[in-house]
């Protein structure tokens, strides 16, 4: 009888940590009476909002790319992604002295695409809608012998994601439940890891827009489903199948996906802004979302949220939070 190892493990996790100690920000763990009062339960939110680039791609992204030869570092990295692993890449390429070619969408939000062409990037665009962005960048990739870093389909890069809730149980202790966005599902897929490999009892929650469920319905059906590209305002979360790998980890290790709407979504931005003082983006306010709206279901006596970026420019922060929104 023959077993396959999976492709992260906690002590993959703990070494992505070593490695990220000193460059990525161990950012802060806000504590929230008003949001314990709400919710019935102690919450410890992990701020990766206040990682460089503002959101957790960064340690994936440089995990990955520290562990390059010299020689497929002097030749650069090709990534694709809707911004904050482009950034990600863009910053852990500048940080190891090489170039980075990011794959974007055309309808990219303008502040993530600015800030991912100021780390040094070139962006090349494509129509999410019509395009491949995984052949585009493989087909780029092979055309310059760049080294590809995707977003979530590596092992480096979901150990380097994990290190975020390792972060979290660290500071925060034993937790009953623990509750992440997910996209491709490397963040949850690290986080699960690293959070059952220290506590195999916690519950594991991960948290998508409900236009956006190919993951929940996968784990239904027991296999990788595709859905049309979801048209949602959590632009880090419109994913039409879950990855390969992150989805063999999650259908191990995840104990239940639930679903928030926009508008969900919006308030919970607007929540964050108002009673927590923090900027969070779609995507990072979903498991927000999912808490105040007692879709987590019941909840243990201690919660952890990984609350996952903060990259939302001024304007379109006002768009979806502001009266009219």
């Amino acid at each position: 009888m023959t077993t396959t190892a999976p492709p992260v493990t906690l002590d993959d996790v703990r070494d992505a940590a070593a490695r990220l100690k000193g460059v990525a920000h161990r950012t802060p763990v806000l504590r929230s009476r008003t949001l314990d009062a709400i919710i019935g339960a102690e919450v410890h939110l992990k701020c990766e909002n206040f990682q460089r680039v503002g959101a957790f791609k960064f340690r994936g992204a440089y995990n990955a790319a520290s562990r390059l030869s010299p020689e497929q570092l002097s030749r650069g990295i090709a990534a694709y992604s809707s911004g904050n692993h482009a950034q990600a890449v863009a910053l852990a390429a500048r940080e190891l002295g090489t170039t980075a070619v990011i794959v974007m969408p055309e309808d990219a939000p303008p502040s993530k695409r600015a800030a991912t062409a100021g780390y040094g990037a070139e962006i090349v665009t494509y129509d999410r809608y019509t395009g491949d962005r995984v052949a585009l960048a493989e087909a780029l990739a092979d055309e310059r012998g760049l080294a590809l870093i995707p977003p979530y389909e590596h092992p480096h890069v979901m150990a380097g994601q994990g290190t975020a809730a390792l972060e979290l149980l660290e500071e925060a202790g034993e937790l009953g439940a623990l509750l992440a966005p997910v996209g491709g599902g490397g963040l949850m897929a690290g986080s699960a890891t690293a959070a059952k490999g220290l506590h195999p009892g916690i519950r594991t929650i991960g948290v998508e827009p409900e236009a956006g469920d190919d993951t929940k319905r996968s784990l239904e059906a027991g296999r990788r489903v595709t859905i049309p590209v979801p048209r949602t305002i959590a632009d880090g979360q419109a994913l039409h199948t879950p990855g390969a790998l992150t989805f063999a980890v999650n259908q191990r290790l995840l104990d239940d996906v639930v679903l928030v709407t926009d508008d969900e979504i919006r308030d919970a931005m607007r929540f964050a802004f108002e009673r927590l003082k923090i900027v969070v983006e779609p995507s990072g306010a979903t498991p927000l979302a999912a808490l105040l709206t007692g879709r987590a279901g019941p909840l243990p006596q201690r919660v952890g949220v990984i609350i996952s970026g903060g990259n939302i420019d001024a304007g379109r922060f006002a768009e979806l939070c502001g009266s009219g929104g």
